[in-house]
Protein backbone atom coordinates (compact mmCIF):
# COMPACT_ATOMS: atom_id res chain seq x y z
CA UNK A 1 0.00 0.00 0.00
CA UNK A 2 2.11 3.16 -1.59
CA UNK A 3 1.01 6.60 -0.11
CA UNK A 4 2.73 10.06 -0.86
CA UNK A 5 2.64 12.67 1.48
CA UNK A 6 0.44 15.34 -0.05
CA UNK A 7 0.14 18.46 0.85
CA UNK A 8 -1.41 21.18 -1.95
CA UNK A 9 -4.93 19.80 -2.29
CA UNK A 10 -6.46 16.92 -4.56
CA UNK A 11 -4.60 15.83 -7.75
CA UNK A 12 -6.76 15.98 -10.89
CA UNK A 13 -6.16 11.98 -11.78
CA UNK A 14 -7.25 9.24 -10.41
CA UNK A 15 -4.72 7.49 -8.79
CA UNK A 16 -5.19 3.74 -7.67
CA UNK A 17 -3.14 1.67 -5.79
CA UNK A 18 -3.00 -1.87 -5.37
CA UNK A 19 -3.31 -4.44 -2.33
CA UNK A 20 -0.07 -5.80 -2.86
CA UNK A 21 2.34 -3.74 -0.88
CA UNK A 22 5.44 -4.09 -3.34
CA UNK A 23 3.15 -3.29 -6.50
CA UNK A 24 3.59 0.04 -8.37
CA UNK A 25 0.81 2.24 -8.16
CA UNK A 26 -1.84 2.49 -11.73
CA UNK A 27 -3.50 5.57 -12.41
CA UNK A 28 -6.58 5.90 -13.85
CA UNK A 29 -7.10 9.19 -15.46
CA UNK A 30 -10.80 10.58 -14.97
CA UNK A 31 -12.17 13.30 -16.92
CA UNK A 32 -15.83 12.94 -15.50
CA UNK A 33 -17.96 15.97 -14.37
CA UNK A 34 -21.52 15.99 -12.67
CA UNK A 35 -23.97 13.41 -14.19
CA UNK A 36 -27.27 13.24 -13.08
CA UNK A 37 -28.62 11.96 -16.63
CA UNK A 38 -32.55 11.06 -16.10
CA UNK A 39 -33.57 7.97 -17.85
CA UNK A 40 -37.42 6.43 -17.77
CA UNK A 41 -36.37 2.75 -17.88
CA UNK A 42 -36.16 1.89 -14.47
CA UNK A 43 -33.35 -0.12 -13.36
CA UNK A 44 -32.43 -3.52 -11.61
CA UNK A 45 -35.56 -4.41 -8.63
CA UNK A 46 -38.23 -2.65 -8.18
CA UNK A 47 -38.01 0.59 -10.31
CA UNK A 48 -38.77 4.24 -8.90
CA UNK A 49 -40.23 7.47 -10.99
CA UNK A 50 -36.61 7.43 -12.63
CA UNK A 51 -33.36 5.80 -12.60
CA UNK A 52 -30.79 8.62 -11.54
CA UNK A 53 -26.85 8.13 -12.95
CA UNK A 54 -24.48 9.27 -9.95
CA UNK A 55 -20.81 10.16 -11.66
CA UNK A 56 -17.89 12.93 -10.88
CA UNK A 57 -17.65 15.85 -8.56
CA UNK A 58 -20.46 16.78 -6.56
CA UNK A 59 -20.08 20.64 -5.39
CA UNK A 60 -23.09 20.45 -3.63
CA UNK A 61 -25.39 18.74 -1.54
CA UNK A 62 -26.46 15.85 -3.01
CA UNK A 63 -29.80 14.11 -1.37
CA UNK A 64 -30.99 11.24 -2.65
CA UNK A 65 -34.84 11.23 -3.38
CA UNK A 66 -36.94 7.44 -2.44
CA UNK A 67 -39.13 8.31 -5.62
CA UNK A 68 -36.30 7.41 -7.89
CA UNK A 69 -33.37 4.78 -8.74
CA UNK A 70 -29.73 5.67 -8.28
CA UNK A 71 -26.98 4.12 -9.91
CA UNK A 72 -23.39 4.99 -9.68
CA UNK A 73 -21.71 4.33 -13.10
CA UNK A 74 -18.57 6.47 -12.21
CA UNK A 75 -16.58 7.97 -9.55
CA UNK A 76 -18.57 9.77 -6.95
CA UNK A 77 -16.28 12.45 -5.29
CA UNK A 78 -18.20 14.56 -2.87
CA UNK A 79 -16.56 17.84 -2.60
CA UNK A 80 -15.19 19.35 0.60
CA UNK A 81 -18.55 21.47 2.20
CA UNK A 82 -21.42 18.88 0.77
CA UNK A 83 -23.49 16.09 2.18
CA UNK A 84 -24.55 13.18 0.41
CA UNK A 85 -28.06 12.52 2.32
CA UNK A 86 -29.38 8.97 1.67
CA UNK A 87 -32.70 8.41 3.38
CA UNK A 88 -33.69 4.81 5.16
CA UNK A 89 -34.30 1.82 3.79
CA UNK A 90 -32.97 3.14 0.14
CA UNK A 91 -31.05 1.47 -2.51
CA UNK A 92 -28.30 2.25 -4.39
CA UNK A 93 -26.45 0.64 -7.20
CA UNK A 94 -23.06 0.38 -8.79
CA UNK A 95 -22.48 -0.76 -12.65
CA UNK A 96 -20.36 -3.60 -12.74
CA UNK A 97 -17.25 -1.55 -13.65
CA UNK A 98 -14.73 -2.49 -10.69
CA UNK A 99 -12.94 0.48 -9.87
CA UNK A 100 -14.36 2.89 -11.65
CA UNK A 101 -17.38 2.99 -9.79
CA UNK A 102 -17.71 4.30 -6.04
CA UNK A 103 -18.36 7.31 -3.92
CA UNK A 104 -15.63 8.90 -2.16
CA UNK A 105 -16.55 11.62 1.09
CA UNK A 106 -13.68 14.13 0.55
CA UNK A 107 -11.90 15.25 3.49
CA UNK A 108 -14.73 18.33 4.84
CA UNK A 109 -17.27 16.26 3.30
CA UNK A 110 -19.80 13.66 5.03
CA UNK A 111 -21.90 11.28 4.20
CA UNK A 112 -25.33 10.84 6.04
CA UNK A 113 -27.03 7.34 5.44
CA UNK A 114 -28.94 6.25 8.62
CA UNK A 115 -30.94 3.33 8.02
CA UNK A 116 -33.09 1.18 10.94
CA UNK A 117 -33.00 -3.02 10.94
CA UNK A 118 -36.21 -2.46 9.49
CA UNK A 119 -35.14 -0.11 6.26
CA UNK A 120 -31.51 -0.51 6.19
CA UNK A 121 -29.68 1.46 3.03
CA UNK A 122 -28.00 -1.18 0.98
CA UNK A 123 -25.40 -0.53 -1.41
CA UNK A 124 -25.10 -3.40 -3.90
CA UNK A 125 -24.12 -4.25 -7.50
CA UNK A 126 -26.53 -3.21 -10.20
CA UNK A 127 -25.66 -6.63 -11.86
CA UNK A 128 -28.54 -9.05 -12.93
CA UNK A 129 -26.31 -11.79 -11.25
CA UNK A 130 -23.83 -10.21 -8.61
CA UNK A 131 -20.63 -10.96 -7.28
CA UNK A 132 -18.03 -9.78 -5.60
CA UNK A 133 -15.33 -6.65 -7.09
CA UNK A 134 -18.23 -5.82 -8.93
CA UNK A 135 -17.87 -2.01 -8.13
CA UNK A 136 -15.14 -0.28 -5.88
CA UNK A 137 -17.01 0.36 -2.83
CA UNK A 138 -17.32 3.35 -0.22
CA UNK A 139 -14.45 5.64 0.75
CA UNK A 140 -14.18 8.32 3.13
CA UNK A 141 -11.34 10.70 4.41
CA UNK A 142 -10.98 12.94 7.17
CA UNK A 143 -8.34 14.89 9.18
CA UNK A 144 -8.16 12.56 12.03
CA UNK A 145 -4.45 11.53 12.67
CA UNK A 146 -1.74 9.24 10.68
CA UNK A 147 1.68 8.11 11.62
CA UNK A 148 2.50 8.51 8.18
CA UNK A 149 3.11 12.25 9.25
CA UNK A 150 4.90 13.85 11.73
CA UNK A 151 3.18 14.16 15.36
CA UNK A 152 0.78 17.29 15.30
CA UNK A 153 1.47 17.93 11.88
CA UNK A 154 -1.84 19.06 9.35
CA UNK A 155 0.03 17.68 6.57
CA UNK A 156 -1.38 15.34 5.07
CA UNK A 157 -1.49 11.58 2.52
CA UNK A 158 -2.82 10.92 -0.46
CA UNK A 159 -5.30 7.29 -0.14
CA UNK A 160 -5.58 4.21 -2.36
CA UNK A 161 -8.37 5.49 -4.25
CA UNK A 162 -8.44 8.60 -6.16
CA UNK A 163 -5.76 10.07 -5.03
CA UNK A 164 -7.75 12.15 -1.98
CA UNK A 165 -6.38 13.92 0.63
CA UNK A 166 -6.30 12.66 3.93
CA UNK A 167 -4.92 13.11 7.74
CA UNK A 168 -4.39 16.20 9.77
CA UNK A 169 -4.24 16.74 13.58
CA UNK A 170 -8.38 16.90 14.18
CA UNK A 171 -9.01 13.60 16.03
CA UNK A 172 -12.79 14.97 16.55
CA UNK A 173 -13.27 15.03 12.77
CA UNK A 174 -16.67 14.42 11.73
CA UNK A 175 -17.18 12.74 8.24
CA UNK A 176 -20.84 11.85 8.79
CA UNK A 177 -22.96 8.50 9.77
CA UNK A 178 -23.41 5.22 8.57
CA UNK A 179 -25.97 3.29 10.74
CA UNK A 180 -27.94 0.40 9.33
CA UNK A 181 -25.54 0.31 6.25
CA UNK A 182 -24.79 -3.23 4.14
CA UNK A 183 -22.12 -2.71 1.16
CA UNK A 184 -22.52 -5.79 -0.96
CA UNK A 185 -20.41 -7.26 -4.04
CA UNK A 186 -17.13 -4.63 -3.49
CA UNK A 187 -14.01 -4.21 -3.59
CA UNK A 188 -13.39 -4.19 -7.52
CA UNK A 189 -10.33 -5.21 -9.01
CA UNK A 190 -8.42 -3.58 -11.83
CA UNK A 191 -6.16 -6.99 -11.95
CA UNK A 192 -5.18 -9.61 -9.64
CA UNK A 193 -3.36 -7.05 -7.59
CA UNK A 194 -4.95 -3.92 -8.10
CA UNK A 195 -8.28 -4.28 -5.66
CA UNK A 196 -10.49 -1.65 -3.38
CA UNK A 197 -12.24 -2.75 -0.03
CA UNK A 198 -15.75 -2.56 0.91
CA UNK A 199 -15.20 0.38 3.03
CA UNK A 200 -11.68 2.70 3.22
CA UNK A 201 -11.76 4.80 5.88
CA UNK A 202 -8.95 7.16 5.73
CA UNK A 203 -8.33 9.34 8.96
CA UNK A 204 -11.73 8.97 9.99
CA UNK A 205 -12.32 10.68 13.16
CA UNK A 206 -13.84 9.77 16.30
CA UNK A 207 -16.80 12.22 15.47
CA UNK A 208 -18.18 10.09 12.66
CA UNK A 209 -20.48 7.98 13.70
CA UNK A 210 -19.82 4.04 12.37
CA UNK A 211 -22.62 1.12 14.00
CA UNK A 212 -24.38 -1.22 12.32
CA UNK A 213 -22.39 -2.18 8.98
CA UNK A 214 -21.95 -4.93 7.37
CA UNK A 215 -19.67 -6.20 4.04
CA UNK A 216 -20.97 -8.75 2.38
CA UNK A 217 -18.98 -10.52 -0.38
CA UNK A 218 -16.44 -8.55 -1.28
CA UNK A 219 -13.06 -9.12 -3.12
CA UNK A 220 -11.00 -7.16 -0.66
CA UNK A 221 -10.61 -6.17 2.76
CA UNK A 222 -14.11 -5.72 4.08
CA UNK A 223 -13.24 -2.30 6.24
CA UNK A 224 -9.58 -0.87 6.31
CA UNK A 225 -8.50 1.62 8.36
CA UNK A 226 -5.61 4.13 7.76
CA UNK A 227 -5.08 5.45 11.05
CA UNK A 228 -7.75 8.03 12.38
CA UNK A 229 -9.67 7.84 15.56
CA UNK A 230 -13.03 6.75 14.63
CA UNK A 231 -15.22 4.09 17.03
CA UNK A 232 -16.98 1.42 15.02
CA UNK A 233 -19.64 -0.69 16.27
CA UNK A 234 -22.40 -3.84 15.35
CA UNK A 235 -19.81 -4.97 12.13
CA UNK A 236 -20.89 -7.67 10.54
CA UNK A 237 -18.05 -9.09 7.81
CA UNK A 238 -19.12 -11.92 5.63
CA UNK A 239 -17.08 -13.67 3.09
CA UNK A 240 -14.53 -11.10 2.28
CA UNK A 241 -11.82 -12.65 0.10
CA UNK A 242 -8.70 -10.77 1.59
CA UNK A 243 -8.85 -9.54 5.07
CA UNK A 244 -11.87 -8.76 7.03
CA UNK A 245 -10.51 -5.75 9.28
CA UNK A 246 -7.00 -4.27 8.50
CA UNK A 247 -5.65 -1.13 10.28
CA UNK A 248 -2.62 0.52 9.00
CA UNK A 249 -0.94 3.55 10.00
CA UNK A 250 -1.40 4.42 13.64
CA UNK A 251 -5.32 3.40 13.95
CA UNK A 252 -6.27 4.70 17.95
CA UNK A 253 -10.06 4.54 17.73
CA UNK A 254 -12.39 1.34 19.14
CA UNK A 255 -13.99 -1.69 17.56
CA UNK A 256 -16.77 -3.22 19.79
CA UNK A 257 -19.19 -5.87 18.58
CA UNK A 258 -17.57 -7.60 15.45
CA UNK A 259 -18.91 -10.64 13.73
CA UNK A 260 -15.85 -12.03 11.19
CA UNK A 261 -17.21 -15.43 8.93
CA UNK A 262 -15.09 -16.77 6.81
CA UNK A 263 -16.37 -18.11 3.36
CA UNK A 264 -14.07 -20.40 0.89
CA UNK A 265 -11.54 -17.50 -0.52
CA UNK A 266 -10.42 -15.20 2.24
CA UNK A 267 -7.27 -14.25 4.28
CA UNK A 268 -6.89 -13.08 7.44
CA UNK A 269 -10.19 -12.20 9.88
CA UNK A 270 -7.50 -9.27 11.38
CA UNK A 271 -4.21 -7.97 9.60
CA UNK A 272 -2.96 -5.37 11.82
CA UNK A 273 -0.29 -2.62 10.78
CA UNK A 274 1.31 -0.73 13.39
CA UNK A 275 2.21 1.78 10.54
CA UNK A 276 2.37 1.92 6.46
CA UNK A 277 5.75 -0.19 6.36
CA UNK A 278 5.75 1.26 2.35
CA UNK A 279 6.40 4.54 3.87
CA UNK A 280 7.50 5.32 7.45
CA UNK A 281 6.28 6.07 11.19
CA UNK A 282 7.03 9.75 10.97
CA UNK A 283 5.26 10.16 14.23
CA UNK A 284 6.80 7.78 15.97
CA UNK A 285 3.65 6.12 17.77
CA UNK A 286 2.16 2.91 16.74
CA UNK A 287 -1.25 1.51 15.64
CA UNK A 288 -3.55 0.88 19.61
CA UNK A 289 -7.51 0.15 18.93
CA UNK A 290 -9.40 -1.28 21.35
CA UNK A 291 -11.36 -4.49 20.40
CA UNK A 292 -14.10 -5.74 22.30
CA UNK A 293 -16.48 -8.39 22.08
CA UNK A 294 -15.65 -10.37 18.63
CA UNK A 295 -16.75 -13.81 17.37
CA UNK A 296 -14.41 -15.04 14.47
CA UNK A 297 -15.95 -17.94 12.37
CA UNK A 298 -13.19 -19.62 10.41
CA UNK A 299 -13.84 -22.33 7.21
CA UNK A 300 -11.25 -24.74 9.34
CA UNK A 301 -8.85 -25.20 6.18
CA UNK A 302 -5.89 -24.47 8.43
CA UNK A 303 -5.48 -20.57 7.75
CA UNK A 304 -4.82 -18.11 11.20
CA UNK A 305 -7.59 -15.66 12.30
CA UNK A 306 -5.43 -12.44 13.52
CA UNK A 307 -2.21 -11.48 12.05
CA UNK A 308 -0.33 -8.67 14.19
CA UNK A 309 2.65 -6.81 13.10
CA UNK A 310 4.48 -3.79 12.25
CA UNK A 311 4.64 -2.71 15.95
CA UNK A 312 1.06 -2.64 16.46
CA UNK A 313 -0.25 -2.77 19.86
CA UNK A 314 -3.68 -2.88 21.08
CA UNK A 315 -6.05 -4.65 23.58
CA UNK A 316 -8.49 -7.17 22.68
CA UNK A 317 -11.03 -8.15 24.87
CA UNK A 318 -13.70 -11.29 24.87
CA UNK A 319 -13.32 -12.87 21.92
CA UNK A 320 -14.78 -16.61 20.36
CA UNK A 321 -12.12 -18.15 17.37
CA UNK A 322 -13.64 -20.67 15.67
CA UNK A 323 -11.93 -23.51 13.36
CA UNK A 324 -8.67 -22.24 12.49
CA UNK A 325 -5.30 -23.75 12.68
CA UNK A 326 -3.26 -20.37 14.32
CA UNK A 327 -5.39 -18.01 16.34
CA UNK A 328 -2.85 -15.36 16.79
CA UNK A 329 -0.17 -14.65 14.66
CA UNK A 330 2.50 -11.80 15.87
CA UNK A 331 5.22 -10.69 13.26
CA UNK A 332 7.95 -8.16 13.85
CA UNK A 333 11.55 -7.72 15.00
CA UNK A 334 13.73 -5.92 17.26
CA UNK A 335 14.15 -3.23 15.42
CA UNK A 336 11.60 -0.74 13.76
CA UNK A 337 8.88 -3.34 14.21
CA UNK A 338 8.74 -4.05 17.77
CA UNK A 339 5.08 -5.67 18.13
CA UNK A 340 6.72 -7.92 20.69
CA UNK A 341 7.87 -5.20 22.70
CA UNK A 342 4.19 -4.01 22.94
CA UNK A 343 3.45 -7.83 24.61
CA UNK A 344 6.28 -7.76 27.22
CA UNK A 345 4.52 -3.50 28.46
CA UNK A 346 1.37 -4.73 28.51
CA UNK A 347 0.39 -3.06 25.00
CA UNK A 348 -0.69 -5.47 23.21
CA UNK A 349 -2.75 -8.80 24.84
CA UNK A 350 -5.88 -10.49 24.93
CA UNK A 351 -8.09 -10.78 27.66
CA UNK A 352 -11.24 -13.91 28.17
CA UNK A 353 -10.83 -15.77 25.00
CA UNK A 354 -12.39 -18.94 23.96
CA UNK A 355 -10.53 -21.13 21.52
CA UNK A 356 -13.10 -24.04 19.28
CA UNK A 357 -11.01 -25.97 16.93
CA UNK A 358 -8.30 -24.28 17.22
CA UNK A 359 -4.51 -25.93 16.53
CA UNK A 360 -1.98 -23.06 17.45
CA UNK A 361 -3.02 -19.89 20.05
CA UNK A 362 0.20 -17.99 19.64
CA UNK A 363 2.37 -18.13 16.99
CA UNK A 364 5.60 -15.64 18.47
CA UNK A 365 7.78 -14.63 15.40
CA UNK A 366 8.80 -11.05 17.13
CA UNK A 367 12.40 -11.43 18.10
CA UNK A 368 11.12 -10.98 21.90
CA UNK A 369 11.22 -13.69 24.16
CA UNK A 370 7.37 -14.18 25.66
CA UNK A 371 5.23 -16.71 27.07
CA UNK A 372 1.53 -17.46 25.83
CA UNK A 373 0.50 -16.27 29.11
CA UNK A 374 2.06 -13.25 28.58
CA UNK A 375 0.21 -12.11 25.87
CA UNK A 376 -3.40 -13.80 26.43
CA UNK A 377 -5.29 -14.27 29.63
CA UNK A 378 -8.96 -15.75 30.42
CA UNK A 379 -8.60 -18.59 27.88
CA UNK A 380 -12.33 -20.29 27.96
CA UNK A 381 -14.09 -17.09 29.35
CA UNK A 382 -14.66 -15.20 26.02
CA UNK A 383 -18.26 -14.85 24.81
CA UNK A 384 -17.49 -13.07 21.67
CA UNK A 385 -20.33 -10.87 20.19
CA UNK A 386 -24.33 -11.47 20.23
CA UNK A 387 -24.70 -10.83 16.03
CA UNK A 388 -28.00 -13.20 16.31
CA UNK A 389 -29.61 -10.28 18.43
CA UNK A 390 -28.03 -7.45 17.08
CA UNK A 391 -27.63 -8.32 13.67
CA UNK A 392 -31.45 -9.67 12.99
CA UNK A 393 -33.14 -7.86 10.31
CA UNK A 394 -31.03 -5.99 8.48
CA UNK A 395 -27.59 -7.78 7.92
CA UNK A 396 -27.47 -11.40 5.19
CA UNK A 397 -25.52 -14.23 5.15
CA UNK A 398 -24.95 -15.25 8.44
CA UNK A 399 -24.49 -18.60 9.83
Amino acid sequence: MKNRLFLFGIVASLLIACESDDTADIIINDNSVINNTTNNNGGNGEPGSSTVNLSGVYTEDLNLDPANDYVVTGPVLMAPGTTMTIPAGMTVRAQPVGVNAYIAIQQGAQINAVGTASEPIVFTSNAGSPSSGDWGGLVICGFAPINSTANGSTDTSTSEVGGLSYGGNMPADNSGSLQYVRIEYAGGAIDGNAELNGLSMYAVGSGTVVDYVQIFEGSDDGIEFFGGTVNASHIAIINTEDDSIDWTEGFTGTLTDIYVQHGVSHDKAFECDGYNTDFSNEAGYFSAPVVSNVTIVGANDGSEAVRLRAGTQGNFTNLVLTDFDEAFDLDGDTGDNPTGQGVIDGLLSVTDVTFNNVTTNLKNDTGYAFTEGDFISGVGNGNGTDVVSWGAGWTVGIN
